[in-house]
């Protein structure tokens, strides 16, 4: 009969066989993943169990699928969250399963709220005196108008009652943006404020809707994550105003603005753009992964627009040079200028149109009931606890 401690592995089998450092296959040991025993013909070497040695290799491997897995969900990888509200599939942009480009056509924000807050219509509501912060841009007094709400709960209350402060908070978002009091539908709130006509309202209108909601993007997860402690709605809004202000997200609009304003955009933007691309420069606002054929949100805006041809002279020299389409951050820049909006304006009127999104997500959220706790892979340095233990034993 063949003794099958014959066939337990050498340290030297067992690091090749693992692809692993001496220091990890001690610490394997101490944890009891790997089985040892001395040597026979020297009781001071170590040898190790194949099945152990066996099961660690496919553990690893079947580890390894699994992190790249979830690694990958944080960048525009598989969905992370069942979701009821909106869905982006095959270039189309679904809010509860309505168009969204189709509802941009008439809808207000409000009715669009309806719909992502699966409620026959908004109530009418009333804000607090409102009080002027003409020093402040529009995200900076949103924050800080949400952040003096945000320690209202407000999840103890009846659905009824909870549409009632969501329809509040929506209001509040509004005139800080626009640093005026909420009267009337909100694109005409803006539209007051920034002093524009009948047609502006409307592109402004449009493009509130387009700005609704996009699914888990940084802010919206961001409100989700919130959201998913029991943090009341105000604070949830918060969130993802603040995630808002990265230039990587809502900030993108501003670096839109700037590219745009680089020298020789004006006079030649085809040899302005060849010069920022062979200096290696990125293209805000143009291309996204989620739309390889063009975002829908910004051909539907650009076409209400009609821009000057100098915005098209601009279209045509980046699809020439790059094959990229625009996406909605170019448009709402294109919006603010086409309509002499106050600077920032293309920000302000996405956050008030996602603050749409963010409440119907925390209000999804917080009916989920479970918390949002993912797990890291850590990468740091190695405890030498274990090492020293394992390095005892391996010693006798």
């Amino acid at each position: 009969m063949t003794d099958p401690s014959a066939e337990w592995l050498t340290a030297e089998t067992a690091l090749s066989r693992l692809g692993i450092a001496r220091q990890t296959l001690y610490a394997y040991v101490s944890r009891g993943l790997v089985r040892t025993r001395a040597a026979a013909d020297d009781p001071r070497r170590s040898l190790y169990d194949p099945r152990s040695i066996d099961a660690l290799v496919e553990r690893r491997r079947r580890g390894r699928a699994r992190h790249a897995v979830a690694a990958a969900t944080i960048d525009f990888g598989e969905p992370l969250l069942a979701s009821r509200i909106t869905q982006i599939a095959d270039g189309a942009l679904l809010y509860r399963g309505h168009d969204a480009i189709a509802l941009a056509a008439s809808a207000t924000l409000e009715q669009t709220a309806a719909v992502l807050w699966e409620t026959p219509a908004l109530p009418d509501v009333a804000t607090a005196e409102f009080v002027s912060a003409d020093e402040l841009s529009a995200i900076a007094r949103c924050l800080r108008r949400i952040a003096s709400l945000h320690g209202r709960s407000i999840w103890a209350r009846n659905p009824a009652a909870l549409i009632v402060d969501a329809a509040m908070l929506l209001r509040h978002v509004g005139e800080a943006a626009s640093n005026t009091t909420a009267e009337g539908p909100l694109h005409l709130v803006l539209a007051r404020a920034w002093g524009v006509d009948a047609g502006g309202a409307d592109l402004i209108r449009r493009a509130l809707v387009l700005c609704a909601d996009h699914e888990l993007n940084a802010s919206t997860f961001a409100v989700r994550v919130v959201a998913s402690t029991g943090a009341a709605l105000p604070a949830c809004l918060l969130a993802g105003l603040a995630a808002l202000t990265g230039p990587l997200h809502g900030g993108a609009t501003e670096r839109v603005a700037a590219c745009l304003a680089e020298p020789g955009m004006a006079a030649d933007p085809h040899a302005a753009i060849g010069a920022r691309l062979a200096r290696g420069d990125s293209l805000p606002g143009f291309g996204h992964r989620l739309y390889p054929d063009g975002d829908p949100r910004a051909a539907a805006l650009l076409a209400a627009l009609d821009p000057d041809p100098w915005w098209h002279a601009v279209l045509a020299a980046i699809h020439d040079l790059t094959g990229l389409q625009p996406n909605i951050d170019f448009a709402l820049v294109a919006l603010e200028r086409r309509c002499r909006l106050p600077p920032g304006s293309a920000l302000a009127i996405f956050a008030v149109g996602r603050a749409v999104g963010w409440i119907a997500h925390a209000l999804e959220q917080h009916a989920d009931g479970r918390l949002i706790r993912p797990r890291a892979s850590y990468a740091g340095v190695a405890s030498g606890r274990h090492q020293h233990r394992i390095n005892v034993a391996d010693a006798r």
